[in-house]
């Protein structure tokens, strides 16, 4: 296969130094470089907390609208379908029109979703208005991850790109912990109204973000993009880590408090460390890219999350065994993610939104197929012991491909 953004040059053979210098468009000044990873990450954080803020308030709507918590599932379904669904359309926007723009719309689409939920007076029109959110936080992943890509080419490019990962985790986990909080003091209407002011807040502050063209490079042929096996690949890791810590943050709860009798709150506090880790392990991941090849960097990872599902195999597990399973698993799914999105990137610099597109979709459809499946098996067993050990199997599938992807050496330090 051949490289779209430098004709006769064989994927295989590009260096990640290289293709990044490929995607870079023109060098900003290191403070406008500081500037525009700083607005990226505010973006990160003001749409992530779009995929959980309605989850700790599923009590109250439940005895609002009278609906059963299958139907609060849906909530969650909603939202990553169609962010999952716009991934490849946002991020070929984003490629044709520019990150400024399109991000500016996304954020006031989801400030507009969640005014929609403040004021909803029905179940079904929460569901519309997730759904009709999961479209913004789609378009807004991919345009900011496209606006870092470009801004922050050169040195700091992985530690930007795992930095603005970790924002998105830092979104999505400070909602669990400050709604229940908000929600006392103002009830479950004034919470979504608090994150359409995120939004729009970060719509404000992206205004003064420093202005990022892309590179002038052909776009290359869609259809090359979307069977290029690399990206697919890529995908894969994707599915085995970020799909996987949903899938598993959505169900270790449930293992702890009906199988190991823990305490609601003190299993909260552990399943949501699957989230949470990746606040500091994604930035982590960019700064050990430096040091790694791509491959050590992913097998180690996916080793990890493997060992940790195996880990919650055994019917007789303690608290601090189950601890060290989430750790591993928080740590190992965050790690890949800078390695993986810059390399997404750097294969087609003239569709870098679209192909981050491709890879994060794939991630989340093993979100959308994995959380039922894992609770199938578990209905079907009696036990989650099942589950996990096809998540582990699955981590290490993912793990033997891992060799197919392109090698390349640690980056230069300079």
């Amino acid at each position: 296969m051949q490289n779209s953004g430098m004709p006769g040059l064989p994927v295989s053979a590009l260096q990640e130094p290289q293709t990044s210098s490929v995607a870079r468009p023109a060098a900003l000044s290191d403070k406008s470089q500081r500037a525009a990873i700083i607005c990226g990450c505010l973006v990160a954080f003001a749409y992530s907390a779009n995929y959980t803020n309605h989850a700790p308030l599923a009590p109250a709507l439940m005895r609002e609208f009278g609906f059963n918590q299958a139907l609060a599932g849906f909530l969650t379904t909603g939202i990553f379908a169609t962010h999952a669904a716009i991934q490849m359309p946002g991020g070929h926007l984003v490629d044709r029109l520019g990150s400024r723009r399109v991000v500016l719309c996304a954020l006031a689409w989801v400030a507009l979703g969640n005014l929609g939920m403040a004021f909803a007076g029905a179940y079904w029109q929460l569901l519309l208005c997730k759904i009709f959110t999961g479209i913004g936080t789609g378009v807004c992943f991919v345009g900011g991850a496209r606006y870092v890509h470009a801004a922050a080419a050169g040195p700091r490019l992985h530690l930007a790109q795992g930095l603005f990962g970790g924002s998105i985790q830092l979104g999505a986990g400070f909602v669990i912990l400050a709604e229940p909080r908000l929600y006392l003091l103002t009830g479950w209407r004034a919470t979504f109204l608090v994150s359409a002011g995120m939004a729009l807040t970060a719509a404000i502050i992206w205004l003064a973000a420093p202005s990022v063209s892309f590179a002038a490079v052909p776009p290359g042929r869609l259809r090359e993009m979307l069977l290029a096996p690399q990206l697919w690949l890529l995908g894969l890791v994707q599915m085995a880590t970020f799909g996987l810590s949903v899938v598993v943050g959505s169900w270790v709860v449930v293992i702890l408090t009906k199988a190991m009798r823990v305490p609601a709150t003190q299993a909260g506090l552990i399943g949501s460390l699957v989230l949470l880790l990746g606040i500091v392990s994604r930035p982590l991941g960019g700064v050990l890219r430096r040091h790694l090849g791509i491959r050590p960097l992913f097998i180690g990872s996916l080793l990890m999350i493997a060992l940790g599902c195996f880990a919650l195999v055994s019917s007789s597990i303690s608290l601090g065994t189950a601890l060290t399973a989430v750790v591993l698993i928080g740590t190992g799914v965050g790690l890949p993610y800078a390695a993986m999105f810059t390399r997404a990137g750097a294969l087609f610099p003239g569709r870098a939104g679209a192909a981050m597109g491709l890879v994060n979709m794939l991630g989340i459809l093993m979100i959308l197929g994995g959380a039922p499946l894992v609770g199938h098996l578990a209905d079907l067993s009696g036990t989650f012991r099942a589950s996990f050990v096809a998540l582990g199997g699955f981590s290490l599938a993912a793990c033997a491909a891992v060799p197919f992807i392109d090698c390349d050496e640690p980056m230069p330090l300079s």
